[in-house]
């Protein structure tokens, strides 16, 4: 369980850091008051979306545990737009997108 949420930490820390270039940004909300959550989503202008949310599950017993959802967009120098959706739980990192390659079905 601290493992996934490390991970999930360091992954928001990584992901929220500032965009490069000269974007600008265009939205940004954060809701963290420290007890059991938070929210937060921002848009620049280069085309770049993200937003999360964290919830902390099971709040004060032995399976307590953060599940964190959320998204990010973004569109590549060729003008293709990418979204990855993701959940990060106590059963791991669990990413969704069209251009993820997927395991074949057995």
């Amino acid at each position: 369980m601290k493992f996934v949420a490390i991970f999930v930490i360091a992954f928001v820390a990584y992901c929220s850091a500032a965009p490069a270039g000269d974007a600008e940004i265009l939205s940004y909300e954060n809701e963290n008051i420290g007890i059991d959550g938070y929210k937060f989503s921002y848009e620049t202008s280069d085309g770049v979306s993200r937003k999360e949310e964290g919830v902390l599950k099971n709040i004060g017993t032995e399976d307590e545990a953060l599940s964190v959802t959320g998204s990010v967009t973004w569109t590549s120098p060729e003008g293709q737009t990418f979204t990855l959706t993701f959940v990060a739980d106590e059963t791991g990192y669990h990413p969704e997108g069209d251009f993820l390659p997927k395991a074949p079905v057995v």
